[in-house]
């Protein structure tokens, strides 16, 4: 905790409405509420009270509710004081406030941040809270108020229960090698055991994955060959003229970026400057932002013109794909479907082939709904949570190690290395949930919150 001064501030947002929230936490609660209402209300119930400055001259009446410590939101003495939302008023009342003894403003997120310090929430909750109030769709707002109730946490602390009791066997194995001739770690299954947590800890990493794509939204990159329809697809799934379409080949030379809503779901398609060799310097300038572009996304959507011959577009699938950072998923996308409507035999890779036409609509439906499935769309929301990009690099940390300590026990037969190893991986799932944390975490994700939150 930065200090232990009560904070206070504005909760509700900058403008006119019909309520406007201050907050108030810390020891200094009760003083405050003496001082603006005369007295300190009835713990836990609404009052309906005049709001006072400092000569007894009332500026508002509403509502004002008191919560003593423990039970409060932050863990500290909590007052709320709901007036009229006019910006003149609040800030009336918040001068007051501040006025008082050892009360200071509130810095962006730190009742919050006190509420995890002081342990009512841990570090996921604290971050479902932020992810609540930005949600843009009602599969994110339920998946973050999952988080927020503790589905993340609770994975996270199965998964790492499980570790603590392998590590806990390897290191008294340790104390008592091969006693009369026992191999205790081969004897207590610990191999399979580690294979089974590494495949719980890699599916979890796959939720998060949904998890991020639900919060973020995916990266989504249109590319392929000049004249293939790239721009048609994105005015198609934007429904709106967003990049010109003409029949000259290479008329997209930048970056179109579009933000579009499937379902609530958020994804950010990217229309590319088509990818051929050019003498034209801007068109070069074009086609290199282009392959940068690519190596960023979440997917690629490979666009072919289905009016070409099967082996053309092979020879261009292969000239581009050979280029694609390795990792990246690849979905086809058969454009002209109305100028061609006999079977395409070629199978590619085995990725996902769509066939549409981006003339005339048909195909779009498809293309929607396997970019739902691939973000994890589910019109079940149940068990589902949100996670962050440091959630998924952590849950990584926490793979690698296992893998690490399955190495040393398979190969190498070494016991203290690989406990070592799960020490590690216990550390990187702590850093989730906040038992493991740095200050200067801490103060990134929190600062991110709006004021009075």
């Amino acid at each position: 905790m930065k200090d232990n001064q009560t904070i206070a501030a504005i909760a509700t947002p900058i403008g006119r409405g019909g309520i406007g929230i201050i907050r108030i936490s810390g020891d200094a609660a009760g003083f405050c509420a003496e001082k603006i209402l005369g007295r300190i209300p009835k713990p836990r119930y609404a009052e309906y009270l005049p709001f006072k400055d400092k000569d007894g001259k009332i500026l508002d009446h509403g509502i004002a509710l008191y919560f003593p410590k423990p039970n409060s939101y932050t863990g500290e003495d909590v007052l709320e004081i709901q007036a009229h939302g006019g910006p003149v008023v609040l800030d009336l009342l918040l001068k007051e406030i501040l006025e008082t003894n050892n009360v200071r403003a509130a810095e962006p997120g730190e009742f919050t941040e006190r509420a995890f310090l002081n342990d009512k929430i841990d570090l996921t909750q604290a971050e479902a809270v932020c992810d609540l109030i930005e949600a843009s769709s009602e599969q994110a707002v339920r998946s973050a108020s999952n988080s927020l109730q503790g589905e993340f946490s609770n994975v996270i602390n199965r998964l790492k229960n499980k570790l603590i009791d392998i590590r806990t066997y390897i290191e008294a194995s340790i104390d008592f090698p091969d006693e009369d001739g026992v191999d205790y770690i081969s004897e207590g299954g610990i191999s399979e055991k580690i294979c089974e947590l590494l495949k719980e800890t890699d599916n979890v990493k796959k939720a998060a994955i949904n998890g991020t794509a639900i919060r973020d939204g995916m990266k989504i990159v249109i590319a392929g060959r000049p004249n293939a329809g790239k721009s048609s697809i994105l005015n198609r799934l934007s429904g709106q003229d967003t990049a010109i379409v003409t029949d000259v080949a290479g008329t997209t030379r930048d970056i179109l970026r579009e933000q579009i809503f499937i379902d609530g779901m958020p994804l950010h398609i990217i229309d590319t400057a088509g990818l051929r060799d050019t003498d034209d310097k801007v068109e070069q300038i074009g086609v290199k932002r282009a392959w940068q572009e690519i190596t960023e996304a979440d997917l690629v959507l490979l666009v072919m013109d289905i009016t070409l011959k099967e082996h053309e577009n092979r020879d261009i699938y292969d000239g581009i794909t050979a280029k694609l950072p390795s990792g990246i998923p690849v979905c086809i996308i058969l454009n002209k479907s109305d100028l061609n409507s006999s079977p395409y035999r070629e199978t590619f890779n085995n990725e996902k082939v769509i066939r549409l036409s981006a003339k005339t609509g048909e195909g779009i439906d498809e293309l929607r709904q396997y970019l739902k499935e691939t973000m994890g769309y589910s019109s079940c929301t149940e068990g589902s949570f949100i996670a962050r990009r440091r959630h998924l690099e952590a849950l990584d940390r926490t793979c690698n190690y296992i893998k690490s300590a399955l190495e040393q026990i398979r190969t190498y037969k070494a016991g203290e290395l690989a406990a070592e190893d799960l020490r590690y991986a216990q550390n990187c799932l702590n850093e989730i949930t906040g038992e493991f944390t740095s200050d200067d975490l801490l103060s990134k994700i929190f600062g991110s919150f709006c004021i009075g939150k």
